[in-house]
């Protein structure tokens, strides 16, 4: 599977743009704010039907316009496959597959799938729990999708629970009859996620080991730990437990919604003792693992979109990675750069078919 071409129109600083691809790497050059990481951005909507960036869909809208289009041209298994994706101002987003619009966009959900490595992933590292938790959701459920549905009843009945807790606090009465039932419903659906996360990390975290032993060239050790309730003693048992606390703070306290990874290096925590360079290859471990893990249960290689990250990378982590996504396994490769000449050194001795492309603010120039 590859992308062939895409067609931008209105697509937030683009009036119009259309690219012809090569099915191995592509390279976007120009300076910061040109359009770079937009395209980037338009590329990942084709897979997702929704930005990386920004999830609010209206405000990719280009200035002062009322719409915006992004199309492109796929091959699977040696067939075209058009994806359009437009958004009108104060209409529904419409989402088309050859022409034929998709009844529910979660449909089109793993049929062209991408990876993405971007500096916004930092927030890995540096913010809470819940973008941990999103991550490892987000891939889990790409490929389960009872997993999902597991996660969104229990994220309905999480809400219906807290509910009746805030209205404990200010009737100053709690009833435990009552609030066991959404109990039993939290219990239920939090083994089933707490399980299927044990074991999808169990699986996850060798990968992510072995992609960052390959980028650090075996220098550091690297490890992840699941923190969560569960781990502590019978959800049930738990829940009781903080009954007297949720009542007080008027929400749940316990659960597999405060569940979170901590990512370490040399046994400690990463966000505190690792350097920009060894947190950044964290982070393309990451993803990289990300990446193997659904390639291998889709039976698809995606996309690998990498945006800016070659910054606060020494030379020789930057040739391990391009060795790496150069030899065949990552299917095709889309990066963006400020630096020409830096691509040029990077792509020294390594025999591939790439295209190379220099981003203006009112042009595009293929080199």
């Amino acid at each position: 599977m590859y992308l062939q071409n895409i067609q931008l129109i209105n697509f937030k600083n683009y009036v119009e743009a259309q690219l012809e691809f090569s099915p191995e790497v592509n390279v976007f050059v120009g300076d910061n704010g040109a359009g770079k990481t937009n395209m980037l951005d338009a590329i990942y909507y084709l897979s997702f039907s929704k930005s990386y960036l920004n999830p609010q869909d209206r405000h990719n809208i280009r200035l002062d316009e009322k719409f915006f289009l992004v199309a492109g041209d796929f091959m699977k298994e040696e067939k075209k496959v058009n994806i359009t994706c437009s958004v009108k101002q104060g209409q529904k987003k419409k989402l088309k597959r050859n022409k034929k619009e998709y009844e529910k966009l979660a449909d089109h959900i793993g049929q062209f799938p991408a990876v993405i490595i971007s500096p916004y992933d930092t927030n890995l590292i540096k913010e809470g729990s819940d973008t941990r938790r999103k991550f490892i959701d987000s891939i889990i459920s790409q490929f389960d999708k009872t997993y999902l549905n597991a996660l969104m009843r229990y994220n309905r009945v999480l809400a219906q629970r807290n509910a009746l807790l805030k209205q404990f606090v200010e009737m100053r009465f709690f009833n435990e009859e009552n609030i066991e039932v959404w109990d039993a419903q939290l219990v239920e659906l939090g083994n089933e996620i707490f399980k299927k996360r044990n074991e999808f990390l169990i699986e996850f975290i060798p990968v992510v080991q072995r992609h960052f032993e390959f980028i650090s060239g075996g220098k550091e050790k690297i490890g992840i730990t699941y923190l969560s309730n569960l781990h502590e003693g019978d959800f049930v048992e738990e829940l009781k437990k903080a009954h007297r606390k949720d009542s007080y703070v008027g929400y749940t306290t316990v659960g597999i919604h405060k569940d979170d990874l901590q990512f370490e290096i040399k046994e400690q925590p990463i966000k505190k003792f690792g350097s920009q360079g060894q947190q950044k290859s964290f982070l393309i471990a990451l993803r990289l693992a990300q990446f193997e893990i659904v390639k291998n249960l889709l039976n698809i290689p995606p996309m690998l979109l990498l945006d800016d990250i070659f910054d606060k990378l020494d030379h020789g982590r930057v040739s391990q990675l391009m060795n790496l996504v150069s030899d065949g396994q990552f299917g095709q490769v889309f990066i963006s750069d400020t630096d020409a000449e830096r691509i040029e050194k990077v792509f020294e001795g390594i025999e591939i078919n790439k295209k190379v492309f220099r981003i203006k603010p009112e042009e595009i120039q293929e080199l």
